[in-house]
C-alpha cells in the first residue's frame, strides 16, 4: 500500500506474501490507529463456544503489509467496547 491517510474502522488485508507474522497473512484488519509507519489493528479471533465471543489479536502493520480494501468496519471493538 501507499502510504496515505487511513481512518479508524478502515479495513485492510494483510499481504500473505510480505506479513512479517505469517499468522495474520491474508487476514482482514481493522484500523485502530493511523501511524506513520502504517497502522496498528486487529484481526477479530474466534469464540471457543457458540456463545462467548473472542477477542482482539493485535498487530502493527507496516504499509508494505497492507493492501486497501475500500470496506469500513461497522462494528468497532476496543477491549470488550462495542462502538458503531
Amino acid at each position: 500500500m501507499i502510504p496515505r491517510e487511513l481512518k479508524i474502522g478502515e479495513i485492510v488485508q494483510l499481504h500473505p506474501d510480505v506479513c512479517r507474522n505469517q499468522a495474520f497473512a491474508g487476514c482482514y484488519m481493522t484500523v485502530t490507529e493511523p501511524k506513520a509507519f502504517g497502522a496498528q489493528g486487529f484481526v477479530q479471533a474466534l469464540g471457543e463456544a457458540r456463545d462467548a465471543p473472542g477477542g482482539q489479536a493485535y498487530y502493527r502493520a507496516k504499509w508494505e503489509e497492507m493492501e486497501p480494501t475500500g470496506g469500513m468496519a461497522v462494528f468497532v471493538i476496543d477491549h470488550g467496547e462495542v462502538t458503531k
